[in-house]
Parts: C-alpha cells; sequence; structure tokens
C-alpha cells in the first residue's frame, strides 16, 4: 500500500538525448570554444610563470596596498611567498589562470545579460529560473556536461565553473541597473540622452559598486570550484588536494588547503577594495 505506483517518465533520458543532440550539431562549435578556452589559459598561465617571482609578490603587494592598505599589501605578499615556499608556486600560477579566464568569460556573458534583464521584465522573468536552478544544482552535476563535451582537462574546468560562477554577476547587475536612482534618469532624459547615452555615462558608472560586489562573489564562486575541477582533470592546487586525498597525505592536504584559502583572502580583499574605489568616486 505503501509504495509508489510504477511510473516512469523517463526525464533524464529526454536529456540525454537532448545532450547528444547538441554534441552532434554542435560539434564545430564546441571545438571552437575549447580552442578559445584552452589559448586563452595557457597564455594567462605562461605569462604569469614567465613573471619573476619576486615581481609577481611585488604586484600583489602594490595591489593590497593601493586598494586596502600597506599592511594588507605586506600580508598579500608574505601569502604569496609562503605559497610558493610550498613548492606550489606554478600549481597556484595555474590555478589563479583557470580563475582569470573563467572570470572574463562570465564577465563578458553576465554582465550585457544582467543589463539586458534589468531593461526587459518578460527576459528576466525566463532568466530567473534559470539561474535559480544554475545556483541550486550539485555542483558535482555540472562535471558530466563538462566532460561530455570538452573531455577531461582545463577547459572543462572553465565550463563548469561558468555554469557554477555566472548567476551572481548577471543578478547583481540586474539590480545594479534597476536600482539607479530614477531622478537622475529623469535628470538624465531632460538633457536629451538617448537609451545609450543614458546606459553608458550614467546608470553604469552609478551601478559600478553593486556590480563589482557580483565581479567578487562570481570570483570567489570560481575558486570554490578549484577543487571539484580537479575531478575532470585540471590542474593547479584542487588537483594537489585530490592527489593529498587519494594519497591520504595530511602534510599535501594541509599545504595545497591553506594556499587557496590565502588566495581566497588576497582575492576576496582586492576586488572589495575595487569596489569601495567605485563606490567613493560614484559619491
Amino acid at each position: 500500500m505503501g509504495t509508489f505506483p510504477d511510473i516512469r517518465t523517463n526525464l533524464g533520458d529526454y536529456i540525454d538525448q537532448f545532450v547528444s543532440f547538441l554534441d552532434t550539431t554542435l560539434e564545430g562549435f564546441f571545438d571552437f570554444i575549447f580552442f578559445i578556452s584552452s589559448r586563452t589559459i595557457n597564455f594567462i598561465d605562461d605569462m604569469l610563470v614567465a613573471m619573476p617571482w619576486w615581481s609577481f609578490i611585488l604586484v600583489i603587494f602594490i595591489l593590497g596596498w593601493y586598494f586596502k592598505s600597506l599592511f594588507s599589501g605586506v600580508l598579500y605578499g608574505f601569502f604569496v611567498f609562503l605559497i610558493g615556499s610550498f613548492g606550489l608556486w606554478e600549481d597556484m600560477m595555474t590555478t589563479i589562470a583557470i580563475i582569470l579566464a573563467a572570470v572574463i568569460i562570465c564577465l563578458i556573458i553576465g554582465i550585457p545579460i544582467g543589463i539586458w534583464m534589468a531593461f526587459s521584465k518578460g527576459f528576466s522573468n525566463v532568466m530567473r529560473p534559470l539561474l535559480d536552478a544554475m545556483q541550486t544544482m550539485p555542483s558535482f552535476v555540472y562535471l558530466i556536461p563538462a566532460i561530455f563535451f570538452f573531455g577531461l582537462g582545463n577547459v572543462s574546468a572553465i565550463f563548469a565553473t561558468l555554469i557554477y560562477a555566472l548567476p551572481p554577476v548577471i543578478r547583481l547587475t540586474e539590480l545594479a541597473i534597476r536600482g539607479v536612482d530614477k531622478e537622475v534618469i529623469e535628470s538624465a532624459q531632460s538633457f536629451g540622452s538617448s537609451r545609450g547615452q543614458m546606459l553608458r555615462k550614467v546608470q553604469l558608472p552609478q551601478a559600478m559598486p553593486t556590480i563589482m560586489a557580483g565581479v567578487n562573489q562570481t570570483t570567489m564562486m570560481a575558486l570554490a570550484m578549484v577543487v571539484i575541477a580537479s575531478m575532470v582533470g585540471a590542474k593547479g592546487l584542487g588537483e594537489q588536494v585530490l592527489v593529498a586525498i587519494n594519497r591520504i597525505d595530511i602534510a599535501l592536504g594541509f599545504e595545497a588547503g591553506i594556499s587557496i584559502v590565502f588566495l581566497a583572502i588576497i582575492i576576496d580583499r582586492i576586488t572589495n577594495g575595487v569596489a569601495a574605489k567605485f563606490q567613493r568616486g560614484v559619491k
């Protein structure tokens, strides 16, 4: 009496067929994405690795000093030096390259979508359930289509990270544009500003602090995917954590884990500092 009736909807099979259809029909498109993504990661990684270690630490120090304080700059530089002393310098560079590539793609896609949602209530109503699904779906599920379309490697990591980290910048961009003071908009309209001029010269500058908060959240969520992405062959600090788990290597696990924490602190504080600069500039 308590058993569920023998009813099968086979929804998963339909999704499987749809994904297979996309893979076959859009093979050239996915190959193009793979080419662009892999080249972007390799370019950023090669550029970072080519930098002398002291110059990279100097850049981190200057960013910390400019956007936060002198003490913060020294502390962030020390964190980066400590990661290098663990023997994880190249892994850190690879991780930063993956995060930068993922965040750049998220911003290129997310900010225009957020602006579109702010101007179109119908499009916003369509996108919100999709964004809810992207944010609530278990992270490991994203790895399945990533492997299916791109195989193992850093490109699959970017694809999975993209789905996971994209919603915050879209939502906060929409919220920022919608939240611009109506009196400011009416004032711009009274001077004969076109819709494009109003967006570029009024709404985006006013909305930039909130958009930067979205950039911060997207970056932190991209970093949160580092370890999970290592399961699809992504290199970097996440791979070292995965190796430590397999070997039950407490020392390596601690060093790789604390290195990710250091990166998270540096990225969070610097991006928050950038947002604060924009906030002061608007005021």
